[in-house]
C-alpha cells in the first residue's frame, strides 16, 4: 500500500534529512569561504545538488536561502538569492534531465548564471535602493560597473571550479543518492 508516498523515496525522512545536510554544506561553504570577497563554492554545490538530487536540490537551495537572512539580516539581496539560488539547481536540474555530461557545457552554463546573478543583483539593488525612474538605467550601469571586479572573481573562480570538481563530485554524490535511494 502506498499511502499516497512517492514510491521514488525509500523513506521520506531520509529526503528531509538530505535536503536539511545540502543546505547545511551551502551554509558552512559560504561561512568558510566569506573572508575571501566572492570566491564560493556555493554555485558549484548547488549545481552539484541540482544535478543530482533533483528537487530535493532545489528545496536545498530554498532552505539555504531561508537560513541567510536569520544571519546576515534582511536586505535587497534576499530578493536576488530566492530567484537566483533555487534556479541554479532548477538549471542545473534540466542540465541532468537532458542528459547533459559534457564538463565545458556545464561549466559554460555555471559561468553564465554567474554573468546572470552580477546583473540580477544590479537590477534589484538598483531598483530598490533608488527607484525605477528616468535615470534607472544610468543608475543600473554604476551599481553594475560598481560591483563588477567582484563579479569577475566570482566568474573565474566557478570557470575554474567547474571543469577540475563537477564531474568527480557528482560520481561521488550519485553514490550517495544511491545508497540512500532517493
Amino acid at each position: 500500500m502506498n499511502l499516497g508516498r512517492n514510491k521514488k523515496y525509500d523513506s521520506p525522512a531520509k529526503a528531509i534529512a538530505l535536503v536539511g545536510i545540502s543546505a547545511a554544506t551551502l551554509e558552512c561553504a559560504k561561512l568558510a569561504l566569506s573572508f575571501l570577497p566572492n570566491v564560493e563554492v556555493v554555485t558549484l554545490l548547488t549545481a552539484l545538488y541540482g544535478y543530482v538530487f533533483g528537487w530535493l536540490g532545489v528545496c536545498s537551495a530554498v532552505v539555504f536561502v531561508c537560513i541567510e537572512p536569520l544571519i546576515y539580516g534582511i536586505n535587497s539581496w534576499v530578493i536576488t538569492y530566492f530567484i537566483y539560488w533555487p534556479l541554479v539547481a532548477l538549471v542545473f536540474m534540466l542540465l541532468r534531465r537532458a542528459k547533459v555530461r559534457n564538463r565545458w557545457i556545464l561549466t559554460a552554463v555555471a559561468v553564465g548564471l554567474t554573468v546572470f546573478f552580477g546583473i540580477l543583483s544590479s537590477v534589484v539593488d538598483s531598483a530598490i535602493m533608488l527607484g525605477i525612474n528616468e535615470h534607472y538605467f544610468k543608475n543600473l550601469l554604476i551599481y553594475y560597473l560598481r560591483g563588477v571586479v567582484f563579479y569577475i572573481v566570482q566568474i573565474a573562480c566557478n570557470a575554474t571550479l567547474f571543469p577540475l570538481l563537477f564531474t568527480y563530485l557528482s560520481q561521488k554524490l550519485k553514490l550517495i543518492r544511491r545508497n540512500l535511494r532517493i
